[in-house]
């Protein structure tokens, strides 16, 4: 008994009479790739707590700016109590952070200079949150 086949072969239609010739552009070396990502070789001591300590950061500042919408002052206990809890470990896990964005922006340097300095203006950027952090901390816990 013969063995039906229920598919029916596929011509690729670039090989058909009359359809035109493509250019196509060259198909590069892989060596002459830059790299997607540059691998972590020293993980930071963070790095198995991180994503807990930044989701616990993270429900102290929703509830804290929840309150604040709600009308609650920088001075009422819930607001206080949040920020008392939560500005220490967004310092720490942002401190976590800026050490793995630093030795990212270094490890990139040798390979891709232009993708090295990114990651530096990120530490810029973590650096000016740092002082936003802090003086929000300050108005909050001295109200």
């Amino acid at each position: 008994m013969p063995i039906r086949s229920y598919t029916r072969g596929v011509q690729d239609e670039r090989y058909l009479p009359g359809m035109p010739e493509l250019d196509r552009q060259p198909v590069r070396d892989p060596a002459d790739l830059v790299p997607r990502f540059v691998p972590e070789t020293r993980p930071t001591p963070l790095r198995p707590h991180y994503l807990t300590l930044s989701a616990v950061a993270l429900a102290c500042g929703f509830v804290a700016i929840t309150a604040l919408e709600l009308g609650a002052r920088p001075g009422d206990p819930v607001v206080k109590l949040c920020v008392a809890v939560g500005a220490p470990l967004l310092f720490v896990t942002m401190a976590d952070a800026t050490i793995r964005i630093w030795r990212a922006a270094w490890a990139w340097m040798p390979i891709n200079r232009g993708r090295g300095l990114f990651r530096l203006s990120w530490v810029a950027a973590i650096g000016v949150l740092y002082v936003l952090l802090a003086l929000a901390t300050a108005v909050v816990l001295a109200a």
